[in-house]
């Protein structure tokens, strides 16, 4: 698998909603930018607790995505261009059926590999000014993922990204998101114990899948 980074973006936490301040109005960035073990040199996060980290070092959303977004929301100034969703990297290809927990790219000189998808939260829907945001991603599945730094190195905007490794368990993003985060259905007991016992899984949805199986 070859793709390329066809967006870069790094922010600073801004005034978000009241008191808050949120960092997904990223700016868009060529680089190159070093990219450490917690993320890109100068990228920061207003909340840790829930955003930046070992295993969430880099936000990708597939650039493939777009149309429909474009199309959903039509006049919208913010989908215009690539970075809408707050992500690091925009690049085409890894569409969540597409790419495995634990797959790991050389993008530039740095090493990644997929850690989880991206949970939505509230502040997408005032991100773009609408309240049917989250659910959206919530429903078609088209998340995001994020990747945990295996390598350390710099990345810029046009470089190659090559599929060093693929994982051998067939659990892509987008399984996984359907069994943790998508409301409804009957969720496989077995299927959550195994995705509790997956190393490569971030450790935040590890603890979310043992729970699940559990209750």
């Amino acid at each position: 698998m070859l793709s390329t980074v066809e967006g870069l973006f790094i922010g600073r936490p801004k005034p978000f909603r009241g008191d808050s301040a949120s960092a997904i109005a990223r700016d868009p960035a060529d680089g190159p930018i070093r990219l450490g073990w917690t993320g890109f040199e100068g990228d920061q996060v207003a909340d840790p607790v829930h955003h930046g980290g070992w295993d969430k070092a880099v936000h990708l959303y597939p650039s493939d995505h777009y149309a429909f977004w474009r199309e959903k929301l039509s006049g919208n100034e913010l989908i215009g261009d690539y970075g809408a969703f707050g992500e690091n990297i925009t690049a085409p290809g890894f569409t969540e059926e597409t790419v495995r927990i634990g797959d790991r790219f050389r993008i530039g000189e740095a090493l990644l590999e997929i850690s989880h998808g991206r949970q939505p939260c509230w502040k997408l829907d005032h991100h773009f000014g609408r309240g049917d945001i989250m659910a959206t991603i919530v429903n078609t599945g088209r998340c995001g993922l994020y990747l945990r730094v295996i390598e350390e190195g710099a990345v810029s905007r046009g470089d190659i990204i090559s599929r060093e490794t693929r994982a051998d368990r067939d659990w892509t993003v987008a399984r996984v998101f359907a069994l943790l985060i998508r409301p409804g259905g009957d969720k496989d007991k077995a299927e959550l114990t195994a995705l509790s016992q997956l190393e490569t899984l971030a450790e935040d949805w590890r603890r979310r899948a043992k729970s699940l199986a559990e209750a």
